[in-house]
């Protein structure tokens, strides 16, 4: 199961993808998206100054509590423009 969090901010996103694919399509439809609306637009008091970056976590469901398998820095967005990291 992948999960996207903000790094920057601590705060996982809504939705569990069941596919990578489906998690990576899901930060494809935000890069798309203005970068100070939701959900893209930072929760912190300096959300002007600040922005999103995105990770990909995955976990193994089936450990109590879940385990994390990897994390992957995919996409950062701010004011600055969409940033993809490789």
């Amino acid at each position: 199961m992948f999960i996207i969090e903000d790094e920057a901010h601590a705060e996982l996103q809504d939705g569990e993808f069941e596919t990578e694919q489906d998690a990576m399509a899901e930060l494809h439809r935000r890069a798309l998206l203005p970068w100070d609306q939701t959900p893209n637009v930072a929760p912190c008091t300096s959300w002007r100054t600040c922005g999103r970056r995105y990770e990909l976590v995955e976990y193994d469901k089936s450990a109590t509590p879940w385990r994390e398998l990897s994390r992957r820095q995919i996409l950062d967005i701010s004011a600055e423009g969409v940033r993809w990291h490789t």
